[in-house]
């Protein structure tokens, strides 16, 4: 298709387990520091899985009036927090047209916290003292018209729900409305606040989950001893621009965007197809449409959740699409080794990570990785951070429901 438009990314905001904002998070990406601790948002004395990658210090008031917290569900306060920080880094406010300014914000699970807390007070006390609210912090699709009132974006709004693709989908899905006229700048990424007892213990039940206890060595990607993930929550936002708009306003660009797709195993609920299909054919998808080989100044930023067959899968959708040769050359690693598995919002963080590393020329590491696995073998960057000449960073996501998706950022 002719007259497509360049796409960049111009700001990044985050809150996360290891920092509640990008500065903050780089810090302890970079120098292997992990999040997770005991749990603390309800008592999980008597579960399987004790510890998660809580977020810290989080202060709703600097983002919202007081009055408005209890109207609001964490999810959703996330999503504020994290695009106000990407607006103040972009300073598009106030320079785009409102009606061609967009907001693509997902989340796995929207509202799950509100619902477990007013199902629980319905039994207690009847339905008669269910929130009024409670509809509005359920919704999945609140966080991104929350963000939209907030900064009146009136443009296109798309939030998007593919489990744990869904920021990687929502970035990827926000790209292409700007490559194709639809807007002149979106804000787009993921929210998720799931640590709750309902969603912990489901998630243990599916033995998705570590039951490991040392906090150093329970969510250890492509580890030989790998046995689940630790929950993480936080939200992960880009504002994507047309680089012929980001220019004119003299913006600050990080990167461009080149290259995205999707596609699905169609397979089973949970497990990841074992010859690596769908990913694979994802992967080669994205390098086509940027029309862009692979080579050895790319880096992975890999979905690696610390699963057995997450890992092993991806490892060979890694080397299928490029190639095995290629494959055993290039740096890779899985940040959820330090900020846990995100859900939905996995994505979001996980382009920061990608951007920070183009821009800085360090890819954050593996940590925890000490026993490796014949059957993941590449180089995961293990337990410290190396400096690369990279010009090309890949994000995965593979999501519950066979969801594959990703998106390759490449300097400008």
């Amino acid at each position: 298709m002719t007259n497509t438009a360049r796409v960049v990314v111009s700001g990044l905001g985050c809150i996360t387990p290891v920092g509640n904002s990008v500065e903050t998070l780089w810090r302890s990406l970079t120098l292997g520091q992990h999040g997770f601790a005991p749990i603390t948002q309800f008592d999980a004395s008597g579960m399987k899985v004790r510890i998660a990658a809580e977020v810290k210090d989080f202060v709703p008031e600097e983002y919202i009036p007081k009055g408005s917290i209890r109207k609001t569900d964490r999810h959703q306060l996330f999503a504020v927090a994290a695009a106000s920080e990407a607006i103040r880094d972009s300073g598009i406010e106030g320079n785009v047209d409102p009606i061609r300014f967009g907001v693509y914000i997902g989340s796995g699970l929207g509202g799950i916290d509100t619902m477990v807390r007013q199902t629980d007070e319905m039994r207690k006390k009847g339905a008669d003292r269910i929130s009024p609210f409670s509809i509005t912090m359920m919704l999945t699709n609140m966080a991104s018209t929350l963000v939209a009132i907030n900064w009146n974006a009136k443009g296109v709004n798309s939030p998007v729900v593919s489990a744990c693709a869904t920021a990687t989908q929502s970035i990827g899905e926000a790209f292409r409305a700007i490559k194709y006229g639809y807007a002149d700048a979106i804000l787009a990424g993921a929210t998720e606040s799931s640590i709750n007892e309902f969603i912990m213990g489901a998630f243990a039940n599916t033995q998705a989950l570590s039951i490991c206890y040392d906090v150093d060595n329970a969510s250890i990607p492509f580890d030989r001893r790998r046995n689940g993930f630790v929950m993480g929550e936080g939200a992960g936002v880009l504002v994507l621009e047309s680089y012929e708009h980001a220019k004119a306003r003299g913006a600050k660009i990080y990167c461009e965007v080149k290259g995205y797709s999707n596609s699905c195993d169609a397979y089973h609920v949970t497990a990841p197809s074992p010859e690596a299909e769908g990913a694979t054919a994802m992967i080669k998808q994205v390098f086509a449409e940027a029309g862009i080989e692979p080579d050895t100044k790319l880096y992975i930023n890999a979905h690696g959740t610390s699963t057995q067959l997450n890992d092993a899968v991806e490892t060979l959708a890694i080397k299928k699409s490029v190639g095995k040769n290629l494959a055993y050359k290039i740096v890779i690693s899985s940040t959820k080794s330090m900020i846990g598995h995100m859900l939905g919002a996995a994505g979001g963080v996980e382009a920061i990570a990608c951007i920070k590393a183009l821009e800085t020329g360090i890819v954050p590491p593996t940590i925890g990785y000490k026993e490796p696995d014949p059957v993941c073998d590449l180089n995961y960057v293990p337990n410290k951070a190396q400096r690369v000449d990279i010009d090309k960073a890949f994000s995965t996501s593979l999501g519950f429901g066979g969801h594959n998706a990703g998106l390759l950022f490449t300097k400008i």
